[in-house]
């Protein structure tokens, strides 16, 4: 092997008849170098947007989230609760109660998914930190407060400052609406917002927080009814081990997800597409491949006489195709390390620098485009890149060493 990697090194960098041939030998070091620069850029792109959105959910998000399978809402007594709380790695458990309502400010209404926290939902989120205006208060002596989205703020005009009251409207259960008096269908509630939150994402920045008493009190639920359970973990707990914990003890009539489960949708739409953008440019690779069977060719073609004095001296002709095999695959490992190489220093400084911006200036949620180098898609590139420049090269190489080796006599 050492000597035919030698032999494969002396034709690949030695002095060739034709100064041309460098040059193509080159031009396809190059192009397999800007394939690979080009497909780790891209992964990195969807790693760094995937990230991004991850950590905006991740302000609101609970680290667990435990839903009924069926169903808007359960009774916490249906769960044995005790056992939960006797796992070491929870740090906190929050019930939330979700639904909608009609919300009414001055003379705007909208509709908005309205929930009931209590103030433990502080310890399984972090909306204390996406707090834009005022804080996150609840209640006090002067009655209900609560947190609202900065879009629902915006359509309905919403001012902390402003002395007039949010009325949130919820339709009684089983009881017709009298079109006389239709106020009297409704279950309603004033409150004072004491702070507006954004996320930065709309489903969540649409929505109202307010206290889980007065939402039960709206909607006519139990005391012990919940529509999910959200549950944060202390520093450095596994969250898949505690997640396997608790699906053990409240079974299959639960979902327990973690926070990319909770946006399961999302996230496989942004893996499809990632999947997509590596097929796309593994092809434009394969499509620049093509180029390393001219080259090959060219390179073999140089080396005839290279050929004749290798079977003089008793190669035979496997050893000889190895050769050019290893020669075709030096290539492609010169080309996909330079790539490579290049590819991290440009993802690195992007992400520490944000060289390059949106166009738009302050329009856009971050500044610079985001972007994330993980070592599994290094790897992925490398393996990509070699096995179509190897591919590429082995039938070629096979054809012409044959043809040549057999025509020396």
């Amino acid at each position: 092997m050492k000597l035919t990697l030698h032999i494969a090194l002396k034709f690949l960098f030695g002095k060739k008849s034709k100064g041309i041939i460098n040059v193509i030998s080159t031009i396809s070091i190059v192009g397999v170098g800007v394939g690979s620069v080009a497909l780790l850029v891209v992964l990195s792109v969807f790693n760094g947007l995937q990230g991004l959105i991850g950590d905006f959910y991740g302000s609101f998000d609970p680290d667990i989230r435990i839903e009924a399978v069926d169903g808007k809402y359960f009774s916490m007594d249906s769960l044995d609760m005790e056992a939960i709380r006797k796992i070491d790695e929870i740090a906190c458990i929050s019930p939330l109660i979700e639904d909608n309502a009609l919300l009414k400010y001055n003379k705007r209404q909208e509709p908005a998914i309205v929930m009931g926290v209590d103030s433990t939902f502080t310890q399984v989120s972090h909306i204390d930190t996406i707090m834009t205006d005022g804080k996150f208060n609840l209640k006090d002596k002067h009655g209900f407060g609560g947190a609202i989205g900065y879009v629902l703020a915006d359509k309905l005009n919403v001012r902390l400052t402003f002395l007039t009251a949010l009325v949130i409207y919820v339709p009684q259960k089983d009881k017709k609406i009298n079109l006389m008096r239709p106020t009297e269908a409704f279950n309603s509630h004033y409150i004072h917002p004491k702070g507006i939150f954004l996320v930065k994402q709309q489903e969540y920045d649409s929505r109202l927080l307010v206290d889980i008493d007065l939402i039960r009190r709206l909607f006519n639920y139990k005391k012990d009814e919940v529509s999910a359970l959200a549950i944060s973990l202390k520093p450095g707990a596994s969250i898949s081990k505690v997640q396997e914990v608790i699906r053990n003890i409240v079974g299959g009539s639960f979902s327990v997800k973690n926070q990319q489960e909770q946006h399961e949708g999302f996230h496989k739409m942004l893996q499809i597409e990632k999947i997509m953008a590596y097929l796309i440019l593994s092809f434009i690779l394969v499509i620049a491949a093509f180029n390393l069977i001219g080259t090959m060719s060219m390179l073999i073609f140089d080396k005839k006489e290279g050929i004749k004095i290798l079977k003089s001296l008793g190669a035979d002709q496997k050893m000889v195709t190895r050769v050019f095999l290893l020669e075709g695959w030096l290539i492609s490992l010169i080309g996909v390390f330079a790539g490579v190489s290049v590819g991290i220093i440009l993802v690195l400084v992007q992400q520490h620098f944000g060289i390059i911006k949106f166009a738009g200036g302050g329009s856009f949620v971050v500044k610079a485009y985001p972007i994330a180098l993980h070592l599994g898609d290094i790897l992925a590139t490398i393996v990509t890149v070699i096995t179509i420049g190897f591919l590429a090269t082995l039938y070629p190489v096979k054809v012409i060493v044959k043809k040549y080796f057999n025509s020396f006599n």
